[in-house]
């Protein structure tokens, strides 16, 4: 159990041995780090836990306090399984992600880091490196599966973890989306059924619509995770043939699984031989020492695709990512040659390039460090402007808030109200095809807190109460 666990569960048991009543105000933030001697940010997620469970509640300039009715212990989300047998969802994704292209726009709705945080001066120095170097069979030389340095590359980084990946079963694609869609694609037929996260990263959604496969829609919460009681539930009832999922820092809800629930999410699938496709492109961006293991770790099997990309932590103009395919491998090959061809040659080059400078991890550390900061940073200004009512989902890694308003809002209404504002945000229908998220929208936390953000913030603030009902 991780700390800011630890002290959620030691309120909880305070609240039942009567030591806070209903209606009690709790220690501040500042007072609960003096009295726990925990990290102030250790200290903010296990309040926020507590309130998104509805244990607490969170009184705008006044602080915390124990709920009228206090939700039960350990209560998990219900079991439900949510059948899709056309999805039909890229019209509205396409309509958002426009809305929030022009520049002057407040981009709180983009999955991307702020580019400012990347290391561009040294990756453009690679680039310039490789490109006077480069020859005509570089061309060659970097088709499917891609170049055999990188793929070296990211198989010691594997290793680094204590996994054992060949570089022979690794293929180089462009971005990690393409080696997620060309993972579906060489394990499934139209008409197949796939288990999706609800709510889910919209790529995934838009995959199942674009390859005509049935969507199974998994009840998955920002505390708990997927709920394997469902997920069980759903491959056994359906001939499933392969379940996309994000076990790190979740999109959009920034959960991280545990290492004990990877293991039996990868148990259960082996059971039923499903074919697990891991979207992992944010698992470099951890909080803490240690990074997590994907469930690629605990798979003996080779059930597991495991996908992944610099894009989130690195550069995301080079559109550079991966797919450890295992045993697809070569089927994962001959369809990126009928798709896509090959990744770009100059942009595998300059990694390469890049890699060899031992620069990397140090650029991880940093990046870490202050997309932690930012976010903290960007839920207190949430916290302090936003009316109560409103619970923000807080996770310890990654980038990502994922923000509940009052049952009855909409939040594609307020991304519409936002928008003519000049600020974007992600609402929650982005995320599943059915209605159960109307009421929430993702934030991106990784913009430093200038005076436009603040601004923004504000703004949102105030959208919000215009919508709330007295």
């Amino acid at each position: 159990m991780k700390k800011y666990q630890q002290l959620a569960q030691l309120i909880i048991d305070q609240i039942a041995l009567g030591a806070w009543l209903a209606g009690d105000k709790l220690p501040s933030l500042r007072e609960q780090v003096a009295l726990s001697g925990m990290s102030f940010m250790t200290v903010s997620h296990a309040y926020q836990t507590l309130e998104s469970q509805g244990v607490i509640v969170a009184r705008p300039q006044s602080g915390y306090y124990v709920a009228s009715r206090p939700a039960a212990r350990n209560t998990l989300a219900p079991v439900k399984v949510t059948r899709d047998e056309a999805v039909d969802i890229n019209t509205y994704i396409f309509d958002v992600l426009q809305a929030s292209c022009d520049a002057s726009v407040v981009p709180f709705g983009s999955a991307f880091p702020d580019p400012r945080l990347f290391p561009l001066q040294q990756l453009n120095r690679s680039l310039a490196t490789v490109s006077k170097t480069a020859t005509a069979m570089s061309v060659i030389e970097n088709l499917p599966p891609g170049n055999e340095a990188l793929r070296h590359a990211i198989a010691r980084r594997y290793a680094q973890q204590g996994m054992q990946v060949s570089p022979d079963e690794i293929v180089i694609t462009a971005g990690a989306l393409e080696a997620l869609n060309l993972s579906l694609q060489a394990v499934t037929e139209p008409g197949d059924w796939v288990i999706v996260e609800n709510p889910c990263f919209y790529g995934a959604l838009q995959a199942l619509e674009r390859l005509r496969l049935k969507a199974l829609s998994v009840a998955t919460d920002p505390i708990n995770g997927i709920d394997l009681t469902a997920l069980k539930q759903a491959l056994n009832d359906y001939p499933v043939k392969a379940c996309w999922l994000m076990t790190n820092s979740q999109n959009p809800l920034g959960v991280t699984l545990s290492p004990e629930k990877k293991q039996q999410l990868v148990e259960l699938l082996q059971q039923h031989n499903v074919t697990l496709i891991e979207d992992d492109v944010y698992s470099e961006l951890y909080y803490g020492r240690e990074r997590p293991l994907p469930a690629r770790a605990y798979d003996e099997k080779g059930i597991t695709l495991h996908c992944s990309s610099f894009s989130k932590c690195l550069v995301a103009g080079f559109r550079i990512g991966w797919v450890a395919a295992g045993k697809h491998a070569r089927r994962i090959q001959q369809l990126q040659l009928m798709s896509t061809l090959s990744t770009s040659s100059p942009m595998q080059l300059a990694l390469v390039d890049y890699l060899a400078t031992k620069r990397y991890d140090t650029h991880l550390r940093k990046l870490r460090r202050i997309l932690a900061e930012r976010k903290q940073q960007t839920w207190q200004a949430l916290h302090q402007h936003f009316p109560a009512g409103v619970k923000i989902h807080h996770s310890e890694s990654g980038y990502f808030l994922w923000i509940e308003l009052p049952q009855y809002m909409d939040a594609s209404i307020l991304s519409e109200q936002a928008i003519a504002q000049k600020i974007s945000i992600a609402p929650g229908k982005m995320f599943t095809t059915g209605g159960a998220w109307h009421n929430y929208f993702r934030l991106n936390a990784s913009w430093a807190l200038g005076e436009r953000e603040r601004h923004a913030v504000l703004t949102l603030a105030n959208l919000i109460r215009q919508n709330i009902k007295e």
